[in-house]
């Protein structure tokens, strides 16, 4: 399904560790573009974390945002009884030993593996970690698709729009053509120098070629059907309708440098119009 580059989508997982927050948001972009904000504790996942979105959007300017709200009591010290145990028999050992040795109980704390904080296993972690960024990412893709629902349905009422125009420029250039004839050919008769009937012919012919637009009309079509069958696509399709929007521009500015009657002239600008709007609902497109 077509795709909006604008999106936003968050959540939550609790952890033995306490609570992940996961929020991502995008803007128009030509490319993808990913900036990272991630806690001390996590900034080792990052590379995993570019490669997940990278996997599922293509275009666009992100903000990929975690936090981890820790669980009461993870931070909290915790005494390693078998280390104290050790060092408690080597002080009943050296007792005798040296019986003005005394040990603060500070001093004692200080030692080496006595006091540790509760450990985090890595793995779980980024599994975890990795696990919320997708559930977000179907959210965000989901966003995404529904706001480039829209955008295709307003897309296809200004192609409905452009098909009309030219559709009306194909009717009326047969009536257009007849009426340049007649007027070039009034022209030449109130000369007072008469025109050889053939060399006569021969101009009017070229004239009128230069007036014709069936190959810039028969384009247009062409275009309109094509960018009709991308709209049907499942993948990112943004740069593709840039181009094609460029070609439709072309024929269009043709149209107009190709007019000679007021109602071709006004439904070239309204080509223009309706082809600008496309424009600027393509920008919004992955």
């Amino acid at each position: 399904m077509i795709r909006s580059m604008t999106a936003y989508a968050s959540g939550e997982h609790s952890t033995p560790w306490g609570t992940l927050g996961c929020e991502l948001r995008a803007v128009n972009h030509r490319f993808l573009e990913l900036g990272v904000r991630l806690p001390e504790e996590l900034r080792a996942f990052e590379p995993q974390l570019r490669e997940g979105v990278a996997a599922k959007v293509s275009r666009g300017k992100l903000d990929l945002v975690l936090r981890l709200r820790p669980a009461e009591g993870v931070d909290a010290l915790q005494v390693n009884e078998a280390m104290l145990d050790q060092l408690a028999a080597l002080a009943d050992t050296f007792d005798a030993r040296l019986p003005n040795l005394r040990t603060e109980f500070t001093e004692l704390l200080q030692f080496p593996g006595v006091l540790q904080s509760k450990s985090v296993d890595p793995a779980a972690m980024q599994a975890a970690v990795l696990a919320l960024l997708d559930d977000v990412l179907t959210g965000f893709i989901a966003a995404r698709e529904r706001e480039g629902g829209k955008l295709v349905a307003a897309i296809l009422e200004r192609v409905d729009g452009i098909a009309r125009l030219a559709g009306e420029v194909r009717g009326m250039m047969p009536a257009i053509r007849e009426g340049q004839r007649a007027r070039l050919e009034a022209r030449i008769a109130d000369l007072a120098q008469p025109l050889d009937p053939g060399r006569l012919e021969q101009e009017l012919v070229l004239w009128l070629q230069k007036l014709d637009v069936d190959e810039e009309l028969d384009r247009l079509d062409s275009h309109i059907d094509e960018i009709r069958r991308v709209l049907a696509q499942r993948e990112p399709v943004g740069r593709r309708l840039d181009f094609l929007l460029q070609e439709f521009n072309r024929e269009a500015n043709t149209l107009g440098s190709k007019s000679v009657d007021r109602r071709t002239s006004q439904a070239a600008v309204d080509l223009k119009v309706l082809i600008d709007q496309v424009r600027e609902q393509v920008q919004n497109l992955e």
